[in-house]
């Protein structure tokens, strides 16, 4: 199976200036430099640490990345001359830095200050712990870069599982989600679903700027699902974990009937459990899409319905437990 899906071009880099107003506030990002070299261009999500280019070894110097002082660092700085600072701050600064992160709340020295003025190199400090700090910008970092795609469908949180409907426009899958959503399940984004990479085998799943959570309902129009429904039935991302495609039920189709031959489909080479759904009337597909998430549960803690079944079968095949016909073996009366 091929799921429709569109490369969104990668980020080749963000400005300094882009990544100092998207954290500022979250990671507590105080500027200590001027704002010359806003402009400069972070090319590589991973951070370095220049322990040993201040030490004079600089083969090695990744300096294309945001470069993160730590106590270690500063430490180093502290117990050189000022002399010694100069030459050692002049031999890094000489190279074109994005940008320079003290942590752990390190105030810099007025020497650190006026160089970064000089070679316009903005100058940062937060009061987060250096290994805090690298993972809170490294995963920001990694979002930017990341690949994305998106896939036109409807994506809805339906007991904590990540579910993506698809299939042909019209077929109704709008009005599944909003169906969900009135059964207390959560919706992620409806129409454009931007698919962004995360790690190896993961997949998370948001809506655009523009459509946010606004449905089009054919007949009725656009809704703002988080107005009408309230703050509970939205979130904002979720990891993509299902998918459903929804199709007129088509006689001369194969479709599932023991679910012991699981289905996969491929997505930025990560591989999501997938389920064609055939619509036929008084099909509850709400319903189903419930049942899907909860068997996709017991199947991630261990305990596959269909395999279980299976091996029921085969022991009754291979004669064992055949004295037991019925499903019980003594009623008394009605009771349980």
């Amino acid at each position: 199976m091929k799921i429709d899906q569109k490369s969104i071009s990668r980020k080749e880099y963000i400005t300094v200036e882009f990544l100092y107003n998207s954290i500022k506030d979250k990671f507590k990002l105080k500027l200590f430099s001027d704002k010359t070299g806003f402009g400069k261009k972070i090319l590589d999500q991973n951070l370095y640490r220049p322990g040993l280019a201040l030490a004079g070894f600089l083969d090695l110097f990744t300096y294309s990345r945001v470069q993160v002082f730590g106590n270690t660092e500063m430490r180093y700085l502290d117990h050189l001359t000022d002399e010694e600072k100069q030459k050692t701050l002049n031999r890094l600064f000489n190279f074109d830095i994005p940008c320079i992160i003290l942590t752990d709340n390190n105030k810099p020295f007025q020497q650190l200050i006026d160089l970064a003025n000089k070679y316009h190199i903005p100058l940062f400090s937060s009061e987060f712990a250096t290994t805090k700090l690298i993972y809170l910008i490294s995963d920001f970092l990694d979002d930017q870069f990341a690949p994305k795609i998106s896939i036109h469908g409807s994506f809805v949180d339906v007991y904590g599982v990540g579910m993506l409907f698809v299939g042909k426009s019209g077929i109704g899958k709008s009005e599944v989600a909003l169906d969900l959503i009135e059964r207390g399940h959560r919706l992620v984004a409806d129409d454009i679903i931007i698919l962004t990479k995360k790690g190896e085998g993961i997949l998370i799943g948001s809506g655009t700027n523009l459509v946010k959570h606004f449905m089009e309902i054919r007949g009725l129009g656009l809704i703002d699902v988080e107005k009408t429904f309230g703050i509970r039935a939205i979130r904002y991302q979720k990891r993509l974990e299902v998918i459903v495609e929804l199709e007129v039920w088509d006689d001369k189709a194969e479709y599932t009937r023991t679910g012991l031959d699981g289905n996969n489909v491929v997505i930025s080479d990560v591989e999501i459990p997938y389920i064609k759904l055939p619509i036929l009337p008084g099909k509850n597909i709400t319903v189903i899409s419930e049942v899907i998430s909860l068997n996709y549960l017991l199947k991630h803690y261990g305990y596959d319905a269909a395999s279980q079944f299976q091996q029921r079968l085969n022991k009754r095949l291979r004669g064992e437990n055949s004295d037991n016909i019925r499903g019980v073996n003594y009623f008394e009366h009605d009771f349980e």
